[in-house]
């Protein structure tokens, strides 16, 4: 496969196999969070008063998640997996329309929510076929490698939509880290939950 990643970890045999998760496991875990937030503020049973909290940890998960897969897994998709381009370049635009929806949300009332929800659906559904292209042509040692950049691009990414900015390497790679420091900054001040761990279980 060809990647387009720098040698991290550094290979030293043949046969080596690098520490950490797969980018499979990664993304399905991802994915299966991502339809858990859907359903709860899609849901008939969704608490209006903790509605807010959900949506604000919905749109942190959903913007890293993007980030990491155009600075990662799409490129490889597109550079391994034969006839992927036009896949890819759909799954791009429809991230950007993603972006913009959950941008223009004026809150956990808004209709346009149902919108958005629908949207993280079908993303789920075409990054996972984009996924499986990849899993068949791919190592495992390539697959944790490439699991070991998603998730440091991740940790790096911004946790608010930025629908403008660079969507493709190398310039996303540069503009979206710098671009989170200051969405950390503003989550910290505030107050902000960005992360499903940062929301009490349903019922609760």
């Amino acid at each position: 496969m060809t990647v387009p990643l720098p040698p991290l970890p550094p290979v030293p045999e043949e046969g080596y196999r690098p520490g950490g998760p797969s980018v499979v496991d990664l993304v399905g875990r991802e994915h299966r969070q991502l339809l858990d937030l859907v359903d709860r503020v899609t849901g008939p049973d969704a608490a209006p008063q903790r509605l807010a909290e959900v949506v604000e940890v919905l749109t942190a998960v959903v913007s890293r998640h993007l980030s990491a897969e155009e600075q990662y897994l799409f490129p490889a998709v597109r550079a391994a997996v034969p006839g992927a381009a036009a896949a890819v370049d759909r799954e791009v635009g429809a991230a950007a329309e993603l972006l913009a929806a959950l941008k223009a949300l004026a809150g956990p009332a808004d209709p346009a929510l149902a919108d958005v929800a629908d949207r993280v659906r079908r993303h789920v559904a075409g990054t996972a076929a984009l996924l499986a292209s990849l899993r068949e042509v791919a190592t495992v040692a390539e697959l944790i490698r490439l699991g070991n950049r998603w998730e440091i691009a991740e940790e790096a990414a911004p946790t608010r939509p930025h629908p403008g900015t660079p969507a493709s390497p190398p310039w996303n790679r540069i503009v979206e880290p710098a671009v989170g420091v200051v969405d950390k900054v503003r989550d910290a001040v505030t107050g902000r939950p960005t992360y499903a761990s940062d929301l009490l279980p349903p019922g609760d």
